[in-house]
């Protein structure tokens, strides 16, 4: 049997973010979009356009830019609200308010559900308190509607065999639910060493978890609710954020990391990692316009 983790993570560009996070590929221009949260900037990689990089500017605690169902117009979510952001002439559109109830907080993860509405979670920024809170916003909705509240820094959001995988980094746990739209429980928890921040999916149901402040990404089997750890792989980077899978078979795992925090960050903290697998990624869904 082949390894899932067959190179050593490559480092992509020279770029280093503050607080990278939300890596999504998009199969329509081959590219991956990445965000820094804290130096509001929108990243944009071609791997096979000679390496290009590009940087937009983003409004304050812009936590993730996903795809739609319109080519080159993605959804924004920052602080001060859901927009459409189109890359063409970077035209910004709010679409809805950042929640009434969401005072106090900054939007931290984020990701397209299999019916084509946004789910995204709230936190306190200082992560102090327990002030996050997990939304859903569907096509035609006014507002943003709170499926579960009391969370610490929600991370990790994915579908899998009728099921909701998701973490709660403060608490070092993940939690599994049923498909339901409008609440998410009953829930199973399923406590890990260490802190679990964003993960990406295969299409066999293996969840690969960033491991923030370990230094690596720790590989698991998902069967009904339960999760067994497989194994990890190093990184050269302290703080690994997320990650997701990219390239033309999907099987290309591009991982984020941060230098948020650290008195003495390495050249490397911050990048962009590419690593080669054997793995395949569940492509990247886009929003119901």
């Amino acid at each position: 049997m082949r390894p899932p983790f067959i190179s050593k993570p490559d480092i992509v560009g020279q770029y280093c973010a503050l607080l990278g996070e939300t890596p999504v590929w998009c199969m329509r221009s081959m590219s991956l979009l990445w965000v820094d949260i804290l130096q509001q900037r929108l990243l944009r990689y071609w791997p096979a356009e000679d390496q290009r990089l590009e940087q937009r500017p983003m409004p304050p605690f812009t936590s993730a830019v996903l795809l739609t169902q319109q080519p080159e117009t993605f959804l924004a979510v920052s602080q001060d609200g859901i927009r459409l952001y189109d890359y063409a002439t970077g035209n910004i559109e709010r679409i809805c308010a950042y929640p009434e109830d969401a005072r106090g907080t900054r939007p931290n993860e984020a990701a397209i559900a299999p019916d084509g509405a946004l789910w995204f979670s709230t936190m306190d920024p200082a992560a102090e308190a327990a002030l996050g809170s997990w939304y859903r916003l569907a096509h035609g909705d006014k507002a943003p509607q709170r499926l579960l509240s009391q969370q610490w820094v929600p991370n990790t959001l994915h579908w899998y065999e009728g099921n909701i995988w998701f973490a709660d980094s403060f608490r070092h746990c993940f939690y599994c639910a049923g498909n339901h739209i409008s609440r998410l429980t009953p829930l199973v928890a399923h406590p890990v060493a260490g802190i679990p921040d964003g993960s990406a999916l295969t299409t066999d149901g293996q969840l690969i978890n960033a491991r923030w402040g370990q230094s690596r990404l720790v590989r698991y089997q998902l069967d009904g609710r339960q999760l067994t750890e497989l194994d990890s792989l190093r990184l050269p980077v302290l703080q690994p954020s997320s990650c997701t899978f990219g390239g033309p078979t999907l099987s290309d795992l591009y991982v984020t990391s941060a230098r948020q925090g650290l008195s003495q960050p390495s050249e490397t903290d911050g990048a962009l990692l590419r690593v080669t697998t054997t793995l395949t990624g569940v492509p990247a869904r886009y929003f119901r316009l």
